[in-house]
């Protein structure tokens, strides 16, 4: 996620970064422009049409349309922001599970006891940073430390890495209760973190696995192509070739709010407007390292 000033507008308009719609759209743009200046040609120049052919009527259309597409783009914006605001929301969350689960391991475990404190330090930020692999489906490295705990070495990379962490630091709380060193308002305590870190990981992948129906998404597109092909072949009786500048404006407003929605819709991924998930992670192991060392 790019970093920045709301406030600086002058270096907004006139900044093109990697992942701007206008560089996206660019070879798109292009190919709208000769083909609004042919239309302009054939009707104007081949077939000398003029205003009073019917062909005026579809500027009433687009003005009516216009409304319609309007509100389907709000709708659909709106319904990509509320999926990425939900996943920053579910990280929060993680980050304040992660440190309320680290201060009572802290309180409870003694500071003698070096072993069991090793390892939560290490456990506790590994679930964050598998389940940043698992949500952007990538081989998981388990490169916290180069002196990993060996009971980590039975992860399976075949399975649910997030739940195998989980369930690994469920086991070491219970073995802890088991022999006497946590008790049962303890456990209980502990309990409501580890399941947290359950709910955190299904609610994710239900952003992930869950994507805006592909009717909905396909119906768009279609309806913007439609309409911004058809809008030459009316504005050109009322601005001639200054419609090729006015379609182009306008197909690059709608589809730019598309390719917006587009990539925010998944806030796991690695696109420049995505969550941080690796500085969050890496932040959650820099507190737990603090509050357990």
């Amino acid at each position: 996620m790019i970093a920045y000033n709301p406030k600086d507008w002058f270096t907004f308009i006139f900044r093109f970064h990697k992942m701007d719609t206008f560089r996206r759209l660019l070879p798109l743009i292009l190919v709208l422009s000769i083909y609004a200046c042919i239309v302009g040609y054939v009707e104007l120049t081949y077939l000398q049409l003029s205003s009073r052919d019917y062909l005026k009527n579809l500027t009433i259309l687009h003005n009516l349309l216009g409304f319609v597409i309007s509100l389907l783009l709000v709708f659909r914006t709106n319904t990509a922001y509320d999926r990425w605001w939900e996943g920053r929301k579910l990280w929060g969350a993680l980050v304040n599970t992660s440190r309320n689960l680290a201060i009572k391991i802290n309180a409870i475990i003694p500071v003698d006891d070096k072993v069991n404190r090793k390892f939560f330090n290490r456990a506790i930020p590994l679930f964050a940073f598998v389940l940043r692999n698992h949500l952007q489906s990538e081989q998981t490295r388990l490169s916290l430390d180069e002196d990993l705990h060996p009971e980590f070495n039975e992860i399976d990379h075949e399975k649910h890495m997030p739940n195998q962490v989980a369930r690994f630091i469920n086991t070491r709380i219970y073995r802890l209760h088991q022999e006497g060193k946590i008790n049962g308002y303890e456990l209980q305590t502990l309990s409501a973190e580890m399941q947290a870190f359950t709910d955190i990981c299904g609610a994710c992948e239900r952003i992930k696995n869950t994507p805006i129906p592909i009717s909905y998404s396909i119906f768009i597109k279609k309806f913007i192509f439609f309409y911004i092909m058809t809008m030459p072949l009316g504005y050109v009786f009322s601005l001639g070739y200054y419609m090729v500048p006015v379609v182009i404006f306008i197909f690059y407003v709608l589809t730019s709010i598309e390719l917006i929605a587009e990539e925010i819709e998944d806030p796991f991924g690695a696109d420049s407007n995505d969550l941080p998930l690796q500085k969050i992670a890496e932040n959650i192991q820099k507190h737990v390292h603090e509050i357990l060392y």
